[in-house]
């Protein structure tokens, strides 16, 4: 009877630790979009200041000319006639003088065109900014909740750490006995039903296991991306930086970063997915098992990959 308790507190808790993944990813790509308008903002702040230097070196050369003309008055159409010593002097000084006003009326007209846009997209790009932080506050706020009720249900069950940690250990075992049984029968774990895709044509990035494997035991903290605790994306990302390839900080982003590869074709180095939506992304160590950032209140870890909600896999 305890066990089946247990059992039921445990998927409680499981179905907890699926809701903060989820939200986890959802604050990491609400981040993302913050960052992504921030940069935005940088370029158009120095459109800006581009747009009112040349603004402020117009006016600067219109004002003396403004005083120029108060102080000697207007140049007419008389005074360049007469200070010309033949017709052919007076056409090409009026036509200067004619191109130098419209080109100067254009100017002026541009500019101010260019001062108005920039300042209409500073506007509207400081207004997504506020809107980016009002949804990551929003996440963050969320995943604080979730986060609670997670930390309340494990508290209900303190004092019960033997039990349950015999009940994992129950399970990690059936799972590996899950893979050994597949791995007897094939070279490579493969599911019943999988999607099948062309062969990748890059090569698989094995490198990057032996620097996730440097991390083995680092804490999961939501938000955190290296070097001395992560969440799930924020270790893939971190993992893959070392290697000088770039990736977002959500699962989601990361499973359109590369080539799609059939469950068949994994090799050490593939991000492999879960969820769906996805939510969670770890990385193939080969073997049948792969290395990732769990949940809260666990630690970067190999496990079997047996998880009933493989999403897919891909090769950046």
């Amino acid at each position: 009877m305890l066990a089946l308790k247990l059992i039921g507190e445990r998927r409680q808790i499981d179905r907890l630790d699926r809701r903060v993944e989820i939200a986890t990813e959802q604050y990491d790509e609400a981040a993302d979009r913050l960052a992504g308008l921030r940069a935005d903002m940088r370029v158009e702040q120095k459109r800006i200041a581009k747009a009112t230097k040349r603004i402020s070196a117009l006016q600067t050369d219109l004002n003396a000319r403004a005083w120029s003309m108060y102080r000697n008055g207007p140049v007419t159409f008389l005074e360049v006639l007469l200070q010309s010593e033949d017709f052919d002097e007076f056409a090409s000084t009026w036509d200067i003088l004619r191109q130098l006003n419209v080109r100067d009326a254009k100017d002026v007209v541009a500019l101010g065109e260019a001062r108005a846009e920039a300042r209409a997209a500073r506007k509207a790009l400081a207004k997504k900014e506020a809107a980016a932080t009002r949804e990551v506050r929003y996440m963050a706020g969320r995943k604080a909740n979730i986060e609670s009720q997670l930390a309340q249900r494990k508290s209900m069950l303190r004092g019960l750490e033997s039990e349950i940690a015999a009940l994992e250990a129950a399970d990690a075992a059936a799972a590996a006995a899950r893979v050994r049984a597949a791995a007897a029968s094939r070279s490579e774990f493969t599911p019943v039903i999988e999607q099948y895709f062309p062969p990748p044509t890059r090569a698989a990035r094995s490198e990057v296991v032996s620097v996730a494997m440097r991390y083995l035991g680092a804490p999961y903290h939501w938000g955190a991306d290296g070097p001395n605790s992560f969440d799930c994306s924020g270790f893939t990302m971190f993992v893959y930086r070392q290697v000088g390839v770039s990736l977002a900080h959500n699962s989601g982003a990361q499973f359109g970063s590369g080539e799609r590869v059939s469950r068949s074709d994994l090799q050490p180095g593939d991000l492999v997915f879960f969820g769906s939506p996805i939510h969670h992304v770890g990385i193939y160590v080969g073997g049948g098992s792969y290395v990732h950032a769990p949940r809260t209140g666990d630690v970067v870890r190999v496990e079997p990959l047996d998880r009933g909600d493989y999403a897919g896999a891909v090769r950046p």
